[in-house]
């Protein structure tokens, strides 16, 4: 274990942690709001331990599989307790456990909040908010790759660790070639967004955080009641970059480049295409059949929830705890399994459902006929069967946790119902909940115990369990 190296890797981030807070500084100056000395003692704190982690001397500077899951553990363990901070020096929050859950659901993308109503918050502070969401969407580490590109060798590590799905692959031969595509793609989608919904009617600051917090597939609002009465344009907006946002970015890379054939052939993209439609045209029918919700209404609401809940963006209009019976249970089901690998959304992945559906198959074949041999294909190409099984391994785990998760929060006494999908929505890194702790509702009612394990839960999903879940092992820590 090359603690040194990992201990420097942690210094930088708390750097690139330091930067971003100086936009909540420089908004509370502009706005003439006094908590930009708040956010400048914050950025001082992170930048004077990140110095001090920087400057301890690395003797190899080589970084291994087991360091680079460590690393990014780690990392986002240490930016949670750091941007925690600010909510507790303005004064926004008063108990550190509420600041520190409230950073974790953002850095995680997740959207959950513990705050009770946020459109009396200083701007400086929504901002921050919906800035944790941006830095985690796309991952920090991936940005550090992308401004430090002689990481050598190891940064695939730090890649692989971060990014979401079974399958990574770089889109360059280089590791930081790659992250400055992928962080571009970012940027220009993020800045197409906010134009889109200037356009559409939004303030500029309005524009701008709910750009931050789709693109990330965060669902942060700077309203009490989320997006409830925006307008169609609005959410059309947000509904098509949502989609985009739970898209492979890697496929967009190709479509820039022109080769649309290879997009087209992505096995991913389509099932994510026809999940998306098929879903939106039966909630359509169901709301329009049992709610009697015109057919206009319907197609919208149909759509915006279930792009938002399938990507984990979380973002809602309409308290959709309190649809019809079959609409609920199909909103669920699309929190298990989120969108495509390599996008900034939450769950299972597409991906992984769909190589054990091919596993499932081939094993079926096998009980007919025993002798039978196949390979297990995706877009045409084999699949290693070390990736099959640890796409088991990686569902078995995830209903561990969630089903553990459960178990300590229904300690509080709630019902089924908020139990189940208050784990659920953290560990798959959607926000909403079902019941109390619906998409109008929030989770400051839970108990300092329930919201440490959703915390964790949120950590544990947006970095697909296996980093943290290796801090656990002995064999972990051995050199």
């Amino acid at each position: 274990m090359n603690f040194r190296l990992i201990t420097q890797t942690m210094g930088y981030i708390l750097w690139v942690e330091a930067g971003f807070l100086l936009l909540p500084a420089l908004t509370a100056c502009v706005c003439g709001e006094v908590y930009w000395r708040q956010f400048l003692l914050t950025a001082a704190l992170c930048a004077a331990v990140g110095t001090g982690l920087r400057l301890i001397p690395v003797k190899k500077a080589q970084m291994h599989s087991r360091d680079g899951f460590v690393a990014v553990a780690l990392s986002w363990v240490l930016l949670s307790l750091f941007g925690a901070l600010p909510y507790v020096f303005t004064g926004a929050m008063t108990s550190y456990i509420d600041a520190l859950f409230e950073t974790v659901s953002g850095l995680t993308t997740t959207g959950s909040s513990t705050f009770t109503a946020v459109s009396h918050l200083p701007r400086s502070v929504l901002l921050w908010r919906s800035l944790t969401q941006w830095m985690g969407g796309m991952g920090v580490l991936v940005l550090f790759l992308a401004l430090t590109p002689r990481m050598g060798e190891g940064a695939v590590f730090l890649m692989r660790a971060e990014s979401p799905g079974p399958i990574k692959s770089k889109l360059v031969p280089k590791v930081g070639g790659t992250a400055k595509i992928l962080y571009t793609i970012y940027v220009v989608l993020t800045a197409c967004e906010i134009a889109a919904l200037r356009i559409a009617g939004e303030s500029w600051f309005s524009a701008i955080n709910h750009s931050f917090t789709t693109m990330a597939t965060g669902g942060f609002s700077i309203y009490d009641t989320s997006l409830a009465g925006a307008s169609k344009a609005v959410m059309w907006i947000v509904t098509v970059f949502s989609f985009l946002a739970g898209m492979n970015f890697s496929l967009m890379f190709l479509a820039v480049r022109g080769k649309l054939k290879e997009v087209l052939r992505s096995e991913e993209l389509r099932i994510y295409v026809g999940i998306v439609a098929a879903a939106t045209l039966l909630l359509c029918i169901n709301l329009r059949v049992q709610a009697g919700i015109p057919f206009g209404d319907s197609i919208t609401d149909a759509a915006f929830q279930t792009v938002t809940i399938m990507t984990t963006t979380g973002f809602a209009t309409v308290d959709f705890s309190l649809w019809p019976t079959f609409c609920r249970m199909a909103l669920v089901m699309l929190m298990f399994t989120g969108a495509c690998a390599g996008s900034t959304s939450g769950g299972i992945k597409i991906s992984r459902v769909a190589i054990l559906c091919k596993s499932l198959k081939r094993e079926l074949k096998r009980l007919a006929h025993p002798h039978h041999v196949s390979v297990l294909k995706v877009d045409g190409q084999a699949v290693e069967e070390r990736v099959v099984a640890s796409a088991g391994a990686f569902i078995a785990a995830y209903l561990l946790v969630l089903l553990a998760g459960a178990l300590v929060v229904s300690w509080d006494n709630y019902g089924f119902q908020e139990s189940f999908a208050a784990s659920l929505t953290c560990i798959s890194n959607v926000g909403p909940g079902l019941g109390i702790l619906g998409p109008m509702e929030n989770f400051s009612i839970l108990s300092p115990l329930s919201k440490l394990v959703l915390l964790l839960e949120m950590l544990m999903g947006r970095l697909e369990l296996m980093p943290l879940l290796a801090l656990l092992l002995r064999s972990t820590w051995r050199d």
